[in-house]
């Protein structure tokens, strides 16, 4: 009776796909560099300590991944110059993205800010490294290539190989507005490509106010025309820079936004050293 029940009312339908309720609504993102020299203690401290017990053991956070920029993939960065978000460009050699549940931003990050200071005051920071750009953002949207798509909820778990980050001030409109306004790009972008998820992200309210917390959280977050987008990509994420860059060509030519930074990453190796020698 049970099977019977939930193949009638459940899941949800939703343009002739299957949908469910856990949806992602905000999001961490910290960009950060080890001290040189200290490249594989911060990768094991990071991953074998600071990832579950500063992030995933919290409340309504479902999903985290990290990644790693090595020196080869910082070259490829643009606009050169620009240290709106990087200072200098190519700062920033690891990224760790994650998810909290929809509706739930307060739960986890009330429980996340005493967290930081309990393990910090406990003696398990790592003080040889230095935040870049870490914020807090809300979820806007997703495109997709395939008509039946891993959804972005699922995206941190998919395995993917590499991702393209990127930020842009909207010039004319807010960040919500402009995620609309570039859904044709983002359709060129991925059509015939290997990339399979465009997501769109604002800063949470507050985060250019005072932070209390125990290290300096690097730029600033952006007013409410800050685009941060994620790009989620299936093999070599060096084959789709061109693709990028005809994308912000598009964005500047007709003057929807400013690009301030475009940035490509691998996955990194969980449980291994893979990378740490390559990020200078």
């Amino acid at each position: 009776m049970t099977s019977k029940l939930m193949a009638k009312n459940y899941p949800l339908e939703v343009g002739g796909v299957a949908d469910y309720p856990v949806k992602v609504g905000s999001m961490l993102l910290t960009l950060v560099d080890p001290s040189p020299g200290y490249e594989r203690a911060y990768n094991r401290w990071y991953e074998r300590d600071h990832f579950y017990a500063g992030c995933m053991i919290g409340p309504y956070l479902f999903a985290g991944s990290r990644w790693v920029a090595t020196r080869e993939l910082k070259n490829l960065r643009w606009p050169k110059g620009d240290e709106t978000i990087a200072r200098p460009t190519d700062a920033g050699s690891y990224v760790s993205i994650y998810w909290v549940e929809k509706g739930h931003h307060d739960d986890h990050f009330d429980w996340a800010g005493v967290q930081v200071r309990k393990l910090y005051g406990g003696g398990r920071g790592f003080s040889e490294r230095r935040h870049i750009h870490t914020s807090l953002f809300d979820h806007l949207g997703a495109a997709y290539r395939d008509p039946d798509p891993v959804p972005v909820d699922l995206a941190l778990d998919a395995c993917y190989d590499g991702i393209v980050a990127a930020w842009f001030d909207a010039t004319k409109c807010t960040a919500a507005d402009l995620h609309a306004v570039l859904a044709p790009l983002m359709a060129d972008l991925m059509a015939g490509s290997s990339i399979e998820i465009a997501s769109s992200w604002t800063p949470s309210a507050g985060e250019n106010d005072p932070k209390d917390a125990p290290m300096d959280l690097g730029s600033h977050a952006g007013g409410p025309e800050r685009l941060c987008q994620l790009f989620f990509v299936r093999g070599n994420v060096r084959d789709v820079i061109g693709r990028f860059h005809t994308y912000t060509d598009r964005i500047a030519s007709d003057a929807l936004a400013i690009t301030h930074l475009v940035a490509p990453f691998f996955r990194t190796m969980v449980g291994t050293d893979t990378y740490t020698d390559q990020l200078w």
